[in-house]
């Protein structure tokens, strides 16, 4: 045994051996974030948890800890801490999207304003088994302690550095157990310098007195470190030890507590580290320790997720020098480093920790470890700014958050302040997911969607909108938000060909314009005769997003423009196509199956004089809405004024530098798409079912599940009649934008995107 306890303390010397500095830095992470749901003021709701998040029987991200009112928000885990602080803020914009208007997430690990103890609702989960256990939990430890949140943190050790320094020893001979001694010695020397993390990142120095059963302990106006983590918090026993000196031990002494009745169930034992990877302590000894969740962390008020990333890698590299320093500590060690958690915890935190020299050496350590495993700069900066916080305890998160407390007249006040903060910055960009901003904004609705109702997501190429998602046994894939299996491989070739498009919609018997394609600019100028006078309109053979598109409304009459049109149709592709202009109004029909869920008018781009601005004026000031930006990330797009827009002008007598009557409506663009700065108005209740009856049998003609029909319409309110003169279709789209459905400019808004996973996933009705 005296060999193996060698080889942990040498692991150290393996790693710079065998040249494992870079995979020891590698890993797994996840965060799982406890927190209450409160009213304005910030008193804690007593309300059910909102049924809008659906089942928590399976919900993979928005669950409830003890209470009704206590919300938990659990990341999946991830390669990077970026990754994972991504998934915690997009959970969060959820939460807070979907929560009614008046309740808020409370930022503080200890609770404020407690409602008497009879009105806490313990969480009714489906098995009666977790809800006895909670009242359990009630009784032995009384509601209020139970109330306490915090933050969880995961970490997994890349499985390739378990092998590389399994095979890079010889004394232990099974892998399991050399798995469990990695893993035993760093939960060993984390529970003996705990207290550093306590006093670097505690963030609950007081609490509302009503919280203490038997009268507060603190003095007026005294402030510590960390109630959470005191003998106040959330704590068992001090009877209940269990040994961590080896899994044997630590499988004997927990089942004996459980055994003995001292503990309903090994999970109400409260370390600070807990073995992960196991229903059962007694697996450990078959399969292995496969992780460890930290518990000891504080909700960070200031940071809107309760964690800043800076912090989340600070802990990383805390963690892995609790590996790589030689020492290891035994159960008396852990006993010690328990005994000064609750010392430190109980400190003034603004005033200098007596243990100060015993941190300042340790993260010197980790400054050594850093560089000597070629970590980043940043890393060693990150570090030397806790380091300087031993000399300087007012720059500690507590300190600093007891002056913020005074400042604004009471905990519960400053609580409650931030609550709001934090829920009117999740609604500046109400339509996105902040920190997948660069995904297309209908993938982000979905996104939104899944995580809100339940079901598992893997992100598998963000670049290309790719997403794997799965209930139970049952997966699907997704792309760009609307692209499913449901939908045959060649329905997209033919709405991408806009000729294949006409030709089978034709042969299907559905109204067309008569149109002629071209294949060089030539040809295509050279048939200008045939267009001269007559209201036509020129787009490239592949079109989407109304791209290389020019209309002319009253009628073609000059060569060198219609040479230009042209020309700007072929910058998109290889062949053009010169249509027949239908009157009427275009209106886009999104189709989903058998049904037409959502119909919107789509107003070409367009400004509307005052009688003092000019064109670009005008344009600028519309585009200053804030619904308006790149397209791909607001549900409306900036209006250009390109080669396109100037052609639109001409044929009004106008140019950008013009400045139009006052109400004076100058179109810039024919075509009526939001992507190239349109208008989204919904007519979906206004439009006669005649014509979603149509759109519905063009989709089936496509082949295509998903699609958007483009049909001109001359008045929406009579019936349908099979003559051009009454309709006409212009385009079916494949992948059809959803957000200007979601989010029109004006009229209902139409969440396609849950009909996209109803059709995905029946069984979740």
């Amino acid at each position: 045994m005296r060999l193996d306890i060698e080889i942990m303390m040498e692991l150290q010397k393996i790693i710079k051996e065998n040249r494992l500095g870079l995979l020891f830095q590698q890993g797994s992470f996840g965060i799982e974030k406890e927190s209450q749901r409160v009213h304005q003021d910030g008193s804690v709701v007593t309300s059910a948890h909102p049924k809008a998040f659906g089942n928590r029987s399976f919900h993979p991200y928005i669950q409830t800890d003890f209470a009704e009112s206590q919300l938990e928000l659990i990341t999946p885990p991830n390669k990077t801490l970026e990754d994972t602080m991504r998934w915690l803020q997009t959970i969060h914009e959820v939460v807070l999207r979907t929560l009614p208007d008046d309740e808020f997430v409370f930022p503080m690990s200890m609770p404020a304003g407690l409602p008497p103890e009879k009105e806490i609702k313990v969480a009714q989960l489906d098995n009666p088994e977790d809800v006895a256990y909670r009242e359990h939990l009630v009784q032995s430890y009384g509601a209020y302690k139970q109330m306490v949140s915090g933050i969880h943190y995961n970490f997994q050790l890349s499985p390739e550095l378990i092998n590389a320094l399994f095979n890079a020893q010889s004394q232990y001979q099974s892998k399991v157990e050399f798995q469990n001694a990695v893993y035993l010695k760093l939960a060993k020397n984390f529970l003996r310098y705990q207290w550093v993390l306590i006093y670097l990142f505690s963030a609950t120095p007081t609490v509302d007195a009503n919280y203490f059963k038997e009268g507060s302990p603190l003095q007026p106006n005294q402030y510590v470190r960390s109630l959470r983590s005191s003998q106040y918090g959330y704590v068992n026993a001090p009877e209940i030890i269990v040994s961590f000196d080896c899994i044997p031990e630590y499988v004997k002494t927990l089942e004996h507590w459980v055994n003995s009745g001292k503990l309903i169930a090994e999970k109400e034992f409260y370390s600070n580290v807990r073995l992960r990877g196991a229903k059962r302590a007694r697996e450990f000894l078959q399969t292995g320790i496969q992780y460890l969740e930290f518990r000891l962390f504080d909700l960070n008020p200031f940071e809107q997720y309760g964690m800043a990333l800076n912090d989340a890698k600070f802990v990383h590299y805390f963690i892995l020098c609790m590996l790589w320093i030689d020492e290891i500590a035994d159960q008396a060690g852990v006993e010690e480093g328990k005994a000064r958690l609750a010392e430190v915890a109980f400190e003034d935190p603004r005033q200098q920790t007596k243990y100060a020299s015993e941190g300042e050496r340790l993260l010197s350590a980790m400054i050594a470890m850093l560089n000597e495993i070629g970590a980043d700069e940043s890393a060693v900066k990150i570090v030397k700014e806790k380091l300087a916080q031993f000399a300087q305890p007012e720059l500690t998160l507590c300190a600093r958050l007891v002056a913020e407390i005074q400042s604004a007249g009471g905990y519960q006040a400053l609580g409650a302040k931030l609550a709001q903060q934090y829920k009117t910055h999740a609604f500046e960009r109400f339509y996105a997911l902040s920190a997948f901003d660069n995904m297309e904004l209908s993938t982000q609705a979905l996104m939104f969607d899944v995580i809100q109702k339940g079901l598992s997501m893997e992100i598998l190429d963000e670049n290309d909108q790719f997403l794997r998602l799965q209930f139970g046994d049952h997966f699907e894939y997704v792309k760009n938000g609307n692209m499913t299996s449901h939908d045959s491989y060649i329905s997209p070739l033919i709405m991408e060909n806009k000729v294949v498009t006409k030709k089978v919609l034709q042969k299907a018997g559905f109204n067309v314009p008569q149109s002629k394609e071209f294949t060089s600019v030539e040809q295509a100028v050279a048939n200008y005769p045939l267009f001269e006078g007559k209201a036509v309109v020129i787009k490239p053979k592949s079109t989407n997003f109304g791209l290389g598109i020019t209309i002319f409304q009253q009628g073609v009459t000059n060569r060198e423009d219609f040479a230009k049109a042209i020309e700007i149709a072929f910058r998109e592709d290889k062949e053009v196509m010169v249509e027949d202009y239908l009157v009427g109004t275009e209106y886009r029909f999104f189709v989903l199956g058998d049904e037409t869920l959502a119909v919107l008018l789509r107003v070409p781009a367009n400004v509307v004089g005052d009688g003092k601005s000019t064109v670009a004026e005008l344009v600028a000031a519309k585009n200053a809405h804030p619904l308006r930006g790149d397209g791909s990330r607001t549900p409306l797009k900036k209006i250009a004024l390109g080669e396109i827009e100037q052609l639109q002008l001409k044929e009004q007598g106008l140019t950008v530098d013009s400045i139009p009557a006052e109400g004076q409506l100058v179109q810039l663009r024919a075509n009526s798409n939001i992507s190239t700065g349109g208008d989204s108005i919904d007519m979906t209740d206004e439009m006669h079912p005649s014509y979603k009856a149509l759109a519905v049998g063009i989709t089936k003609a496509m082949g295509a599940a998903v699609c958007g029909v483009d049909l001109i319409i001359p008045d929406l309110k009579k019936p349908a009649e099979n003559n051009l003169s009454s309709w006409g279709v212009i385009e079916a789209n494949f992948n059809p934008m959803m957000m200007m459905h979601i989010f029109p400019y004006s009229g209902k808004s139409r969440r396609l995107t849950h009909n996209v996973l109803k059709m995905l996933f029946p069984e979740m009705q």
